[in-house]
């Protein structure tokens, strides 16, 4: 089992995820990283539509900035990473990374929000939740520091 500091999810670009260039469309990246964000989360325990049946909350993106650096293309095979760095009472703050063979592609922040969908507010995120990921952002910090 991956521990939440090396979280790495495999993604391979597809031609709906390029542009007319064939390079992959920026908001792709955004996309490629929900994706790990929601797999990081899940490997925690914690899948989002039971999260919302069970304690009738979900995650949002409430703000995110994207660096692109180098173009993937159709076909390649990519790994995006899920780093937390930092966690308050109703969300998470991520740095994330698409990567082809060792080389950063793209970077980017990303705070998620965790909301009661129903009435579209933020709300606490669910203890055992809150517990793991501050398990996973410790888990990041000795990895880094």
């Amino acid at each position: 089992m991956k521990t939440s500091a090396d979280f790495r999810w495999p993604v391979r670009v597809y031609y709906e995820d390029t542009d007319a260039g064939g390079l992959v469309y920026h908001a792709n990246y955004l996309k490629f990283m929900e994706r790990a964000r929601t797999e990081w989360l899940r490997e925690l325990g914690f899948g989002q539509d039971r999260l919302r049946a069970e304690s009738g909350v979900v995650f949002a993106v409430r703000r995110a900035s994207l660096d692109l650096r180098r173009p993937a293309r159709f076909d390649q095979v990519l790994e995006v990473t899920c780093h937390p760095q930092r966690l308050r009472r109703a969300s998470v703050e991520f740095r994330q990374e698409v990567i082809r063979d060792g080389e950063v592609l793209a970077q980017g922040e990303v705070m998620i929000a965790c909301m009661d969908p129903d009435r579209g507010v933020p709300a606490p995120v669910p203890e055992p939740v809150h517990g793991a990921m501050q398990t996973a952002i410790a888990d990041t910090t000795e990895a880094t520091g």
